[in-house]
């Protein structure tokens, strides 16, 4: 439910592709898991939920016109590589989406740092605001985005990172909830605020 805001807002910026690459993505995850539990004779643990919410996160760290098969290769390496064969839920010794993605962009650089909007497919590919601060301050000048157009939405890079104000809405779902505590978030925005 905490991811909801950052997918529409994913869709909102590039488009209802975004949706196929979720619904890839979690699809994925579910049979991953279903098919290698069977296989290594473990309980089928589908229903705790755990594979849609890798899924989600996979997808959300995926470029908006990455192709959809590699987002199911994707799915395979956090479900089968880093989560299951190190004993399932709570075992993994990374978290799986984001260990599936360092796999995929070493695989495949070149898809997994596309950042075309599909919603605008005449636009040329342009750099996230971080690429464009290591060109120096004449390109920054150039292209940067204004503080608030960042926070509300800014439609390059992975999809989940399209609007800083949709992950702080499900952070605050989270914290509300009694999910997590808002020590750890509040500790390392503010570091990073401080540093920055």
């Amino acid at each position: 439910i905490a991811l909801v805001p950052a997918i529409i807002s994913g869709v909102y910026f590039y488009g209802i592709r975004v949706l196929a690459v979720v619904l890839t993505s979690v699809v994925s995850c579910i049979l991953w898991e279903y098919i290698s539990q069977r296989v290594m004779k473990r309980n089928i643990t589908i229903a705790d939920f755990s594979a849609v919410v890798t899924g989600v996160l996979l997808a959300l760290n995926m470029p908006p016109a990455i192709p959809l098969w590699i987002v199911a290769v994707g799915g395979f390496l956090a479900i089968v590589l880093i989560k299951q064969l190190f004993g399932g839920i709570g075992q993994n010794f990374m978290n799986p989406a984001l260990g599936a993605r360092v796999i995929l962009l070493l695989a495949w650089t070149q898809q997994m740092t596309d950042w075309t909007n599909p919603a605008a497919p005449d636009a040329i590919t342009g750099a996230t605001p971080l690429e464009a601060l290591k060109k120096g301050a004449q390109f920054v000048e150039a292209i940067r985005p204004g503080y608030l157009e960042l926070f509300l939405g800014y439609p390059t890079g992975s999809i989940g990172e399209a609007s800083i104000l949709a992950l702080l809405i499900g952070g605050l779902y989270l914290i509300f909830r009694k999910v997590i505590s808002p020590a750890i978030p509040v500790s390392f925005i503010g570091t990073a605020a401080l540093l920055a």
